[in-house]
């Protein structure tokens, strides 16, 4: 691609006259004769306006030899004695023949930013609001794990066992006669058999009747295939396009180096493909009713005691056939704390819930969080 290199000079304003839009190639005032200084009025150039899309300069490129002469000295600096403008290869002050020392100002050449060009979307820094979310989550979740971990440490305590209680309860099963429905091909007929002493039984499967086909599901099959177009977007090269980059060289003049580019374009295309199309296909099998036996409840009793009570068994009178499902609670009521309200720890058995009484003390570990881990008698 062929560069196009030009020079553009800027424009200062007197601080001294209130001159304005003096060529960068005077370093004295053409009115009253000020040499420009390092001030905000005078260090600073204007080079007017700039078309956006291609960062190209509106203003006329140089060619007068002796500005572009004076543009290619280096970047401008300023007499530590006088404070005038020198040009950079200049070893001497103009205004007051200082040489160039150490301490003496400079401007310098920098690389200008472009016109914004299309580039792919990148994942940029994450933002403070993010950082602060995340680190938010952080603390809760660590604060969370210290917690547990607090929570689960163990302690030990003298405490004394303010209540009991028990419950018992016993529901009586009878294997009842029932009709269900089931696929005729899961199904075996089998003869019932009657439990005895609660056990024995088994269900069994008689009488298959009302047998109807019926939709057991469906299933996914093939239909042909048939054309399937998306329309998609794809860049695609539309000619040129003009960019242009620019650099200060820190004393009234920029290089300007325009070229031509490739521009893309956005084009639509349709994309087809051969695609398979399926449809739903009804399973159909034979249902059907039939007798068989199940366990129903036909009573329930509870009893209940507390605070040296010996536990007990409701009386229930089943039948040879009937069996019995039992249920069974014990708990204590301990405290440690004055003034804290007592706190439930259950038992599994029988045996262990007898070998407790009301009004013993104990020795009791318990957690941070008030969960009983272990109980002794003291």
């Amino acid at each position: 691609m062929t560069k196009r290199i030009r020079i553009i000079e800027g424009t200062w304003n007197c601080s001294s006259c209130d001159t304005k839009g003096i060529a960068a190639r005077h370093k004295r005032c053409p009115t009253c004769n000020n040499p420009r200084e390092l001030t905000d009025a005078e260090s600073e150039f204007d080079f007017g306006e700039t078309d956006a899309a291609t960062g190209k300069s509106r203003r006329e490129g140089v060619t007068d030899e002796k500005a572009l002469d004076m543009a290619r000295a280096g970047a401008d600096w300023f007499c530590a004695y006088c404070g005038a403008s020198n040009r950079g290869d200049h070893p001497r002050c103009k205004q007051c023949k200082a040489e160039r020392s150490q301490d003496a100002q400079a401007l310098r050449e920098r690389e200008l930013p472009g016109p914004a060009r299309p580039v792919p979307a990148k994942k940029g820094p994450v933002s403070k609001v993010v950082w602060v979310l995340l680190g938010g989550l952080f603390l809760c979740c660590f604060g969370s794990m210290i917690y547990g971990v607090w929570m689960t440490r163990t302690q030990d305590y003298a405490g004394e066992i303010v209540g009991t209680a028990w419950r018992r309860a016993v529901t009586q099963e009878r294997f009842s006669p029932v009709t269900k429905e089931g696929w005729r091909d899961e199904l075996r007929l089998q003869p019932a058999r009657m439990p005895v002493n609660g056990t024995g039984e088994v269900a069994g499967v008689q009488n298959l009747r009302g047998c109807v086909q019926s939709r057991r599901g469906s299933r996914q099959v093939a239909d042909g295939t048939h054309r399937v177009c998306r329309t998609k977007t794809r860049k695609k090269a539309c000619g040129t396009e003009e960019k242009c980059r620019t650099r200060d060289k820190g004393n009234g003049f920029r290089e300007e180096v325009c070229e031509d580019i490739t521009r893309y374009c956005d084009e639509s295309y349709e994309d087809c493909n051969e695609e398979t199309r399926y449809r739903d296909e009804p399973i159909y099998a034979t249902r059907c009713s039939y007798d068989t036996y199940q366990w129903k409840d036909v009573a329930r009793q509870e009893t209940a005691g507390k605070d040296g009570e010996a536990p007990r068994w409701p009386d229930l009178a089943p039948r040879p056939e009937d069996r019995l499902q039992r249920e069974e609670h014990y708990t204590l009521r301990i405290t440690w704390k004055k003034g804290e309200p007592p706190v439930e720890h259950a038992l599994q058995t029988e045996q262990e819930f007898l070998a407790w009484k009301k009004g013993q003390p104990v020795s009791v570990t318990v957690t941070n969080g008030g969960e009983v881990k272990q109980l002794r008698a003291r």
